[in-house]
């Protein structure tokens, strides 16, 4: 005979911890985005439009590496939530669905990661020229 309570045997099930989280995350995440979305597009269309060279010179000015750094952080990890959250609502095999989580998460981690380099080389390459 169980003499625990229906509450009792209940906690730890389900989504009562870990979904909260999740949908906190995307909330913040996308918070995050708002400012950092319109500094992006402002930024981008205040330059002159010379090509690669205004655009290095852009990207190698104080705190523009980090800002668009952060952007692109905050992007990559805003859809991996929402490709995950895709991924569980509509993938029934729990074998697959881990799979394919896996999968969006390293694809996007790569994607972030190589954006991020690629802003940190340009950047350095816009300072020195």
């Amino acid at each position: 005979m169980d003499y625990r309570s229906p509450l009792s045997r209940a906690r730890g099930l389900g989504s009562a911890g870990q979904g909260v989280h999740h949908w906190r995350m995307q909330r913040f995440s996308a918070v995050a985005l708002v400012p950092l979305t319109l500094w992006f597009a402002f930024s981008l269309a205040s330059l002159d439009g010379n090509g690669y060279t205004a655009f290095a010179e852009w990207l190698s000015r104080p705190w523009v590496p980090a800002l668009a750094s952060l952007f692109f952080a905050a992007a990559y990890y805003h859809a991996a939530l929402g490709i995950q959250v895709v991924i569980e609502d509509y993938v029934s095999r729990e074998s697959t669905r881990v799979a394919l989580i896996l999968f969006a998460n390293l694809v996007l981690l790569l994607l972030a990661v190589s954006t991020i380099v690629s802003i940190l080389v340009t950047a350095l390459q816009g300072s020195n020229a």
